[in-house]
């Protein structure tokens, strides 16, 4: 039986802080930066990255093969 136990900091959250601090990085700096302070996978930073596209959040292009670049999506002023 596998039990999941609660992150004391939300990985979407870590994610949105580490871009709002550092700007736009590889996924793979993203990955090492959000490893130092929880134990997640690549699949499960992979996941949390396409649901924070689609809600509009950032935006993730392909550099090269196997590399992407991820930045968060600049906000209108006014816009909630």
């Amino acid at each position: 039986m596998v039990t999941k136990t609660w992150r004391p900091h939300p990985l979407r959250t870590s994610l949105l802080e580490i871009l709002q601090r550092k700007g736009a990085m590889t996924d793979a700096d993203l990955y090492n930066m959000v490893k130092e302070s929880q134990e997640i996978g690549f699949a499960a930073l992979n996941t949390e990255l396409l649901r924070l596209e689609v809600q509009g959040l950032i935006r993730v292009t392909a550099l090269t093969r196997g590399k992407r670049r991820v930045e968060l999506v600049e906000r209108e002023k006014g816009r909630t």
